[in-house]
C-alpha cells in the first residue's frame, strides 16, 4: 500500500492493532477510509485490514439486523463495511438510518439497543459495541466521522509502484501478524484496561483516540510520540473539511459580517450574508434566497432573536440583532477565528448636512444604535 502520509499509515496500524484489544476499551473508534474517486486503494486497504484485524466480519450489503446479531456479546467481531457510500449516500441514506444509529451507539460501551421479540414475547437488549471500519467514496455521515479515525486515500501516480496483492499468497502472512497481535495484546489486557494515557485531544476526539494511544504507550520506543502526532494531524485534517450544518454555517457567517458592529438591521444582515463569496445564502431555500423568517428560525435554536432597535437616520426604528445576542453561541459553537474578521463597510452616516441624501461610506466605522432615552433626537440627521 501507498498511504497519503506517514501519519495515515501509523493510524491504520494502530487502529488495526487496537481491534485485538476490544475487551479493554471503553470506546470503539471507527476507521473511515474515503477517497474522492474510485481506484484510490480503499478496498485494497480494507483487504489488508481484514487479514490483520481481530475476527473480521467484512460485508458490502449486510442488513442491520444481521450485524446486530453478529456483534453478540463481550468479544465482538471487527465490522468491515466496503462500498459504504452506497449505504449512506443518496436515496439509500434514509433507509439505512438504523445502521447509522447502530454505528453511532456502538462507539461507546454499554449502549445496547432494545427490541421487542414477538416470538418470545419479551424485551431483548442487543449489544452494539464493536470496532468498525467503513470504506467508500466521499464523506461518511458526520455523526460517524465524528467518532472515527479518518484516512483520506488518493490515487497513485504512475511513478508510485506497489507489489501486487495476492490473497492466497499474502493471506497467511497477514493472518500470522493477526495471531501475533492477539497473543501480545491479550497478554497485556489488564494493563490496557487500566491505562489512562495523556491525551493531546479533548472530548469525543480523545475518546476515539485513547485506545490507539494506550496501545502505542504499551509498544514503547518512538510509538508514543508518533501516535500523539498522528492523532493531532488527522484530527486537524478532519476538522478542516467538516461540513457544517446550515445553522452552524449561518452562525459562523453572521460572525464574519458583523465584524465589530454592536447592532445591525435584519435587512442589512441578510444582504451581507447573501453577498458573502461561496456562501449558500443567495440561493438558499430552493433558489429564493435566505429570508428574514428563515433567518429567525435557524438562529432560534441558539436562542438568538431579533429585536426592535433604533438606528441612526435614515434607518430609524427597525427589526435587527444586537451583537451581544450572538456572543455566547459564537463562543460555544464556532471554530476559533484565525484572525479578526474584516470589518464590513458602514452603509449609514449620521452627521449629514441638512438636505443632503445619505451616502455609502468607504471606510469602516462603528455602528452605534440609538437608545430609548434619546427620543429627543430621534429622526434627526
Amino acid at each position: 500500500m501507498i498511504l497519503p502520509s506517514p501519519e495515515a499509515l501509523d493510524a491504520v496500524v494502530l487502529w488495526t492493532a487496537a481491534t485485538h484489544g476490544q475487551p479493554a476499551w471503553a470506546h470503539a473508534p471507527r476507521l473511515v477510509i474515503r477517497a474522492p474517486e474510485k481506484r484510490c486503494g480503499k478496498s485494497r486497504l480494507l483487504d489488508v485490514i481484514e487479514g490483520t484485524c481481530y475476527s473480521p466480519l467484512i460485508t458490502v450489503n449486510c442488513s442491520t439486523a444481521a450485524i446486530y446479531r453478529s456483534i453478540g456479546g463481550d468479544d465482538p467481531p471487527t465490522i468491515l463495511l466496503d462500498e459504504a457510500d452506497t449505504i449512506f449516500g443518496g436515496k439509500q441514506a434514509e433507509a439505512n438510518e438504523d445502521l447509522r444509529g447502530l454505528l453511532n451507539a456502538g462507539h461507546q460501551r454499554n449502549r445496547p439497543t432494545t427490541r421487542w421479540n414477538q416470538q418470545k414475547q419479551q424485551v431483548e437488549r442487543i449489544a452494539t459495541f464493536a470496532m468498525a471500519a467503513l470504506a467508500g467514496i466521499g464523506q461518511m455521515p458526520d455523526t460517524i466521522e465524528d467518532r472515527a479515525v479518518v484516512v483520506k486515500m488518493r490515487r497513485r501516480t504512475r511513478a508510485e509502484k506497489v507489489a501486487p496483492y495476492r490473497h492466497r499468497r499474502d493471506g497467511p502472512a497477514l493472518r500470522q501478524i493477526a495471531s501475533d497481535l492477539t497473543t501480545w495484546i491479550r497478554a497485556n489486557i489488564v494493563e490496557l484496561e487500566q491505562a489512562e494515557p495523556t491525551m493531546p485531544l479533548e472530548d469525543r476526539a480523545a475518546d476515539t483516540w485513547e485506545p490507539l494511544i494506550a496501545l502505542a504507550d504499551l509498544a514503547g520506543s518512538n510509538w508514543p510520540e508518533r501516535a500523539r502526532r498522528t492523532a493531532q494531524a488527522l484530527n486537524a485534517a478532519r476538522e478542516g473539511d467538516t461540513e457544517f450544518s446550515d445553522r452552524l454555517r449561518l452562525l459562523i457567517d453572521c460572525r464574519t459580517v458583523f465584524g465589530s458592529f454592536d447592532a445591525m438591521p435584519s435587512t442589512v444582515l441578510l444582504d451581507r450574508l447573501k453577498a458573502l463569496p461561496e456562501a449558500p445564502w443567495a440561493d438558499y431555500n430552493s433558489g429564493a434566497g435566505l429570508t428574514a423568517m428563515k433567518l429567525g428560525v435557524l438562529l432560534k435554536e441558539y436562542e438568538i432573536n431579533s429585536r426592535t432597535i433604533r438606528f441612526p437616520a435614515p434607518v430609524g426604528q427597525v427589526k435587527g440583532f444586537h451583537r451581544g445576542a450572538f456572543a455566547d453561541a459564537w463562543e460555544r459553537y464556532c471554530p476559533p477565528e484565525d484572525e479578526p474578521a474584516a470589518e464590513p463597510y458602514q452603509p449609514y452616516q449620521d452627521d449629514l448636512p441638512a438636505g443632503q441624501p445619505p451616502v455609502r461610506l468607504l471606510r469602516p466605522v462603528r455602528l452605534e444604535p440609538y437608545h430609548d432615552h434619546d427620543d429627543d433626537h430621534a429622526g434627526t440627521a
